[in-house]
């Protein structure tokens, strides 16, 4: 039996769409209908060879659908259960990281010596079936649309575990650099969370929408920033870690900057102008996925209306078209295939 699966052939090739194998469900994994997959820059990287040489693979670890088979050793997931699954499916658990047992979280994919990785180890959304461990499964909530859930799969997870991992403090202020794919979630979860909020951006265009997301005050760099008093945490949802670097001149003393966005050509500095970095008591912290608790909230939040993400949808036969709007940054919110 045949699917159709968009396929990355080599570094900096176009994305194929081919009439692959449907995959089976080995035993402790289960086969999943895809109802909705997520588009993550993460896939331009694996695309740009940044992932290893992992071609030919199928890309996409936002994905969300219906169980249709289960394989023998799983008696936590039956056929019909809706669910999802993200990044990091398991681990390997012999490891000497694994031997530490850590939870499961996108930071295993980092440590783990053989992880089981969705897009990179082992096929990935963008097609029409996956097969995925159970225990790299969650349950979605129900009433949540499959097109609204696939975004919380990452998007959502590394927004809210980055909130969660700066642990604010009631009074605080949250500024949210960088209002797409990321940045247009964290302001709903910071609003829902009632903290007054802020959205940096440098695109005019985007001040109404942020406002609209929850943003009480829209500022273009730190200079804006800290004339209005700045923020005890900058969670940092872009990779232009340039901006990033910029807006510390807002961030308050003990402040934390939050690292969700990704750059692999560069890495994230602090100038050494003005007050030291030091002597504010300010902390960087690198934050991903944070365990699947974090992902069971974001998806309960989504479930319940507070957080709904901006998509654009595609069929897999526009899969030419879709890579070059998030290649290119025309995607500005977030990107969903629905085979």
């Amino acid at each position: 039996m045949k699917m159709k699966a968009v396929v990355m052939t080599g570094p900096n090739r176009p994305w194929e769409v081919q009439e692959i194998p449907v995959p089976k469900a080995e035993p402790g994994h289960v086969l999943v209908k895809v109802r909705a997959s997520g588009m993550c820059y993460t896939d331009v990287w694996a695309t740009q060879g940044y992932g290893g040489d992992i071609y030919p693979q199928t890309p996409g670890h936002e994905v969300v659908g219906e169980i249709v088979e289960v394989g023998s050793g799983v008696h936590t997931r039956k056929v019909g259960d809706r669910v999802g699954t993200t990044w990091v499916q398991s681990a390997c658990g012999r490891c000497p990281y694994c031997r530490q047992n850590r939870p499961l979280t996108g930071q295993t994919a980092m440590n783990c010596g053989s992880p089981r990785t969705t897009g990179f180890a082992a096929q990935g959304g963008h097609a029409e079936y996956i097969a995925i461990a159970a225990e790299g499964t969650v349950l979605l909530p129900d009433g949540l649309a499959y097109i609204d859930a696939a975004p919380m799969m990452c998007a959502g997870y590394t927004t809210w575990s980055g909130l969660r991992d700066a642990a604010p403090q009631p009074r605080e202020k949250i500024a949210v650099v960088g209002i797409g794919g990321l940045g247009h979630v964290a302001l709903q979860l910071s609003r829902a969370c009632g903290f007054e909020t802020i959205a940096l951006t440098h695109s005019p265009d985007k001040r109404e929408l942020a406002t609209r997301l929850g943003a009480d005050h829209v500022v273009a760099d730190g200079k804006e920033l800290r004339d209005i008093g700045g923020a005890d945490i900058l969670l940092v949802t872009t990779n232009d870690f340039n901006s990033a670097e910029e807006a510390i001149t807002g961030l308050r003393v003990d402040g934390r900057i939050v690292l969700c966005g990704l750059d692999f050509n560069r890495p994230f500095s602090i100038s050494s102008e003005g007050v030291p970095f030091h002597m504010m008591r300010q902390r960087v912290i690198g934050s991903t996925h944070g365990g699947q608790h974090y992902l069971s909230e974001v998806l309960d939040l989504a479930a319940q209306g507070k957080v709904k993400p901006i998509v654009e949808t595609f069929s897999l036969d526009q899969a030419t078209e879709a890579y070059d709007r998030l290649s290119s940054g025309k995607m500005r919110f977030r990107g969903v295939f629905t085979p």
